[in-house]
């Protein structure tokens, strides 16, 4: 579990985030809407510990943030970032980085931690993969593996900041139903997500964030029902069932 409570966070002096309050559970996967600039990636830099705040507190499993020493914390919380360099390594190494918090000198990996990157391939549908170079692989491949790694990290916690940008829409469903199954395995997840539709789809809830406060979170079918998001984006919504029963989320200039 993950709460911020009043928090205020920026940059340079400048307040993004004005006392803002909200508590993920465990179990359940939130999507972050709301427009560009509106705070999103502040919410998640702040909660993961990235960025000080300003005033207010952030609280990990009960416990402040500040509370904890950097090894403990990777141990309770994994970032997935939007943009990440390309290191000249091997799928396997670079998946392996997810057990440095686990490590002690000189990070000689255990049996323990061996399975738990194994299995971390196979979960994230890379292990044939794990001998070739991180740079050999295209954009979606190359997701998927960081995927990996912060599946090898072991964390109760997750934050993922547009974990779809930039792939085409075969690795986009492949990579939705591997974070939709995380929820399944009593983790806290957060996403930061553009799309509104998939955000509907995939999430259980959605925080709705509006100039640095929180407009709405709640149930994903509340959020929608309630014509937040309308009203955030300027859009008109339409909720379609499709043959199969599934239902997709339509969104259309106002």
């Amino acid at each position: 579990m993950i709460e911020l409570r009043h928090i205020t966070a920026g940059y340079g002096g400048e307040a993004v985030l004005r006392d803002f309050s909200v508590r993920f559970s465990p179990g359940k996967i939130t999507g972050i809407l709301g427009r560009n600039g509106c705070g999103k990636s502040t919410l998640l830099k702040t909660a993961a510990g990235l960025l000080r705040p300003m005033s207010g507190e952030v609280l990990v499993d009960g416990r402040p943030l500040g509370d904890y020493a950097p090894k403990e914390l990777a141990r309770q919380i994994a970032v997935l970032p939007q943009s990440r360099e390309v290191p000249a390594i091997t799928v396997e190494s670079l998946v392996m980085h997810g057990r440095f918090p686990y490590l002690g000198f000189p990070r000689k990996p255990r049996p323990e931690d061996r399975q738990a990157v194994q299995r971390a391939m196979e979960q994230a549908g890379v292990e044939a993969l794990r001998q070739k170079a991180l740079s050999a692989l295209s954009g979606g491949e190359r997701q998927k593996v960081y995927l990996a790694m912060v599946l090898a990290q072991d964390t109760p916690v997750i934050l993922m900041d547009e974990p779809t940008t930039y792939l085409d829409i075969n690795h986009q469903f492949e990579l939705l139903r591997l974070i939709r199954g995380l929820g399944g395995q009593g983790r806290t997840v957060l996403c930061v997500m553009h799309d509104l539709g998939q955000a509907l789809e995939v999430c259980d809830e959605i925080c709705l964030v509006e100039r640095g406060t929180l407009l709405a979170h709640d149930t994903a079918a509340a959020v929608f029902d309630s014509h937040a998001i309308d009203r955030v984006f300027g859009v008109t919504s339409e909720a379609v069932t499709d043959s199969a029963g599934q239902r997709h989320y339509l969104f259309r200039e106002a």
